[in-house]
């Protein structure tokens, strides 16, 4: 599907500090469409659609429901794990797991079909060597943890404040801390380095994901 002219004007990596999703395990009933808007009109830089274990179909109708909202509000638009998908509904970026990428036997972006045109690139690091091989393999932005435990990633250990430090010291791109980032860890991690974060629960969560969002992307600056 072409989505031509759909992402002009979007923020700029650069420019993005809080990374929001629309999390299917977290609708608890309520519209994607709706918690997209209360995301991005909370100010939120970034909304990834995220829908484990469903199937094609009805993650294609999540991203008709959320992308429109997103790129109204001039965020930027992610697609978790799907990058077939990504590409065949012309999305904007695709979110891939160190296993999903280089686990798959990829080693840069250019290697993926229907690269050329496609999607931008965001990829999962748990530790430095996957940080730098993230950077070398094309990524438009790199995530980086779990920095704390966290429910959305069960049986992933915390990489800790330590390499939030270290992405801090050594990244040569836009990188966001995930994993566990809520009002209560945000000052920690924003004292080890980090300039932007990745926050699922402590906003989906809230009985009010407007002021939740704008609440915590204040602090962000």
């Amino acid at each position: 599907m072409e989505r031509a002219g759909l992402f002009h004007g979007m923020k700029t990596w650069a420019e993005c500090r809080l990374y929001a999703f629309v999390d299917a395990a977290y609708l608890d009933g309520r519209a994607p469409g709706e918690l997209a808007r209360a995301l991005c009109g909370g100010g939120a830089d970034v909304v990834q659609a995220r829908a484990k274990g469903w199937g094609r179909d009805r993650t294609h109708r999540l991203v008709d429901e959320v992308l429109p909202v997103v790129t109204r509000f001039g965020a930027r638009f992610v697609l978790n794990d799907d990058w077939s998908l990504g590409c065949e509904l012309g999305v904007s970026c695709v979110h891939l797991g160190q296993e999903d990428f280089f686990g798959a036997g990829r080693v840069h972006r250019d290697g993926l079909p229907g690269s050329t045109g496609g999607p931008e690139l965001g990829l999962s690091s748990h530790a430095p060597e996957q940080f730098r091989r993230a950077e070398s393999a094309g990524a438009a932005y790199v995530a980086a943890g779990p920095v704390f435990a966290t429910p959305t990633k069960p049986g992933r250990p915390a990489v800790t404040l330590d390499y939030v430090r270290w992405a801090s010291a050594n990244a040569r791109m836009p990188w966001f801390a995930i994993g566990g980032i809520d009002p209560a860890t945000l000052d920690s991690v924003l004292e080890a380095g980090a300039t932007r974060v990745c926050v699922v629960s402590a906003l989906l969560r809230r009985p009010d994901v407007e002021a939740a969002t704008r609440a915590l992307r204040a602090r962000l600056g």
